[in-house]
């Protein structure tokens, strides 16, 4: 597998960013880390190899960034306002600058892709820019907030909490684009899955009050919180998505 490593100075974040790129062809991804993890946390654990297969044909190529969580939504210095606006400077980074690098490598539209809190910024992602975004495989997320800020809201918050925006979203220049994506959520029953659980399924009712489609698969009581089942998640709905490897 072709991998490379790519890190540059982010002025809006006060650091380095960096981003590994895995394949070198195929439909892109644009991978977000578990909570509070680096651009090769999804490597660590064994996710890129799950889907190894697919990446080596030329079927997808995949590009996973940083977070930002530990200087916004999960700060245990900053003020709930504070966070926000840190986490929209990552946000404008995301599309300003590793939107454009991805398009260097491919003009498709990138999906999204993520686990845990990785799955709440690839999800958030494509419900706040679907214009930009071909899709989003989400497993395990949340989708609002409240798990970092308590009750604290805001116009930000709101913004960012796809289970606060959408049911008020009537834009149809918005919702005519998300009907078009393609949205895989998945969630487990088992050991540490709340308030994914919950939050899945809220999420599940609201894309089907507003006629998005999406494939919300919620599996048994015996799948929990952690690696080893987002790495068979995710290699089953590539195959299932691209029609195997």
């Amino acid at each position: 597998m072709t991998i490379t490593h790519h890190r540059w100075w982010v002025a809006d974040l006060g650091r380095e960013m960096g981003i590994n790129r895995y394949g070198s062809s195929g439909i892109p991804f644009l991978a977000f880390p578990a909570q509070e993890g680096d651009h090769r946390n999804l490597e660590s654990f064994g996710l890129i190899e799950s889907i190894a297969p697919f990446i080596e044909a030329g079927k997808v190529q995949v590009f996973t960034v940083d977070s930002y969580d530990a200087e916004s939504w999960t700060s245990q210095t900053l003020s709930p306002w504070e966070r926000g606006q840190r986490y929209e400077a990552y946000a404008r980074y995301i599309m300003r600058e590793v939107l454009p690098f991805i398009r260097t490598f491919s003009l498709e539209l990138p999906w999204t892709m993520g686990v845990s809190m990785g799955a709440y910024h690839a999800a958030n992602f494509l419900f706040r820019f679907p214009h930009d975004f071909a899709g989003t495989i989400a497993l395990s997320g949340v989708y609002e907030l409240s798990e970092f800020l308590g009750s604290y809201g805001d116009e930000t918050v709101y913004l960012n909490s796809p289970l606060w925006f959408l049911p008020n979203l009537n834009d149809p220049y918005y919702l005519d684009e998300l009907r078009r994506k393609k949205i895989i959520i998945c969630v487990g029953q088992g050991a540490w899955e709340e308030p994914m659980l919950t939050h899945t399924r809220q999420l599940a009712s609201i894309l089907s009050q507003k006629g998005i489609p999406a494939q919300v698969e919620i599996w048994g009581p015996d799948v929990y919180h952690d690696w080893p089942w987002w790495k068979q998640q995710l290699s089953y709905f590539m195959e299932r998505e691209l029609g195997g490897s």
